[in-house]
């Protein structure tokens, strides 16, 4: 499969300034040089028209890049080629290649025969798609960092030092009667299992960098949740009028809170009501609630606490709540002290309080840390999956050296460590989980 040469347009779709055609494998310098005006040349780009082979039409007006093999990104010969950008240009391009002997790639593929080839390796793959995704400058950084190896070189690391351990440990058990050199493996096990917990320990905070916090904002119709979106995202994004009900559906939009990405969903009031749409958007607003990591709770702290709510708070019942009193340049009269979360005195309208609930939001989710520049989080909930298995195995493994049992004990979780390591950066992996993790690529990618 990885033999044959695929195709793909590598820039989004509609008009923009540039639209780019990728091709990799053994025929990409064939099929393009079939297709373009003048010759290739190698790391260089070179301008003149794609034309079609048999009617000859001058399709674009393009510049071409060949890179020769290992010197690309998949380690392939490939070629790219710029077109103007545009549906049309780049999809006349497309096809003229997919008639001369390329196949369309699929998701990732590009990416994956990187890692097949050796140029990268899986953490180091999956933090290609995580570049793309970056939702905040510091969810950039640490996907950067992954792109770089910085999580890859500690793992291998690891891996390394725990071979080198269960190669001794193996020796002892297959030449009981031949002379083996005494080593005591047991701190060095004991020294990479603390580096796995502290890795461990950052992996929290470095998946709300990359995923985002999930946030529901709720309460009663009319208490200036929308107006809320839009402090946060800085733009008015959501309908505000003085009209109770305004917003009858849930709204998603991601704002960069300090660097945290917050996913802010707007909801619907939430109110006893026989319209059936607005009974529809209390609904969900309901189900926006069970699906958050933190809940934005409005009141309004110019009004008495009602019915409304009281009901409400019936439904945050084990959720992470920060209690938002709205309309604090109005004189107060809600008594927020009687609601059992932390309380943020807010003005929707003049931004006030707005940097204390900022400060409140990324303490709930982060406990008060900040991602430094230089510092390494793990960022992939996989990875962190594959960090807990290896700590869990190698604990074992110590246990098993400290209470002197047999080596085969030590050796069989040394094993399932290595093997859980090795799925971080792709020595140890199945075609499934490629599959799965390559899946989610763009095509062109």
């Amino acid at each position: 499969m990885y033999q044959d040469t695929i195709v793909a347009i590598s820039t989004p779709p509609g008009a923009g300034g540039i639209g780019i055609v990728r091709l990799s494998g053994k025929a990409a310098r064939r099929i393009a040089g079939r297709l373009f005006s003048r010759p290739l040349a190698d790391r260089r780009l070179v301008h003149g028209h794609i034309v079609d082979p048999e009617s000859g039409e001058a399709v674009d007006e393009v510049l071409v890049a060949f890179m020769k093999s290992p010197h690309s990104y998949t380690r392939e010969d490939m070629v790219e080629i710029n077109c103007h950008g545009g549906a049309q240009p780049t999809q006349r391009v497309l096809e003229l290649a997919l008639k001369h002997g390329a196949r369309l790639a699929n998701p990732g593929e590009f990416t994956l025969r990187a890692f097949l080839n050796g140029r990268i390796d899986l953490a180091q793959a999956e933090a290609v798609l995580d570049v793309i995704q970056a939702k905040t400058s510091s969810s950039l950084r640490l996907a950067v960092q992954g792109l770089s190896g910085r999580l890859s070189r500690p793992v291998k690391d690891l891996r390394s030092e725990l071979m080198s351990a269960l190669a001794y440990l193996t020796a002892r058990i297959d030449f009981p009667e031949d002379e083996v050199e005494e080593t005591d493996v047991l701190p060095v096990l004991q020294k990479a299992q603390r580096s796995l917990q502290e890795l461990i320990a950052g992996a929290d905070a470095g998946i709300v960098y990359r995923q985002g916090v999930r946030t529901a904002i709720v309460g009663r119709p009319n208490v200036g949740k929308s107006s809320l979106l839009n402090r946060l995202l800085g733009q008015s994004r959501a309908i505000v009028t003085a009209i109770p009900g305004t917003t009858r559906d849930t709204l998603e939009e991601v704002a960069n809170v300090r660097g945290v990405p917050f996913v802010l969903v707007d909801t619907a009031g939430i109110v006893n009501s026989s319209d059936l749409v607005e009974s529809l958007g209390v609904e969900r607003s309901r189900r926006a609630i069970e699906q958050a990591d933190l809940v934005l709770f409005m009141v309004n702290i110019s009004e008495p606490l009602g019915p409304g709510d009281k009901e409400i708070v019936g439904l945050l019942t084990g959720k992470s709540v920060l209690v938002v009193a709205n309309k604090c340049d109005l004189p107060a009269q809600a008594d927020i002290c009687a609601l059992p979360w932390r309380a943020v005195r807010i003005s929707a309208l003049t931004g006030e309080g707005l940097p204390v609930l900022e400060a409140d939001m990324v303490r709930a989710v982060l406990g008060g840390e900040v991602v430094i520049s230089d510092a390494l989080l793990v960022a992939n909930p996989r990875h962190k999956e594959a960090l807990q298995r290896a700590e869990r195995h190698l604990s074992a493994a110590v246990r098993s050296l400290e209470s002197r049992l047999p080596d085969d004990f030590a050796t069989i979780d040394l094993t399932a460590a290595l093997n859980a390591l090795g799925e971080i950066t792709g020595e140890t992996v199945t075609e499934e989980l490629l599959d799965s993790i390559f899946s989610r690529f763009c095509i062109g990618k």
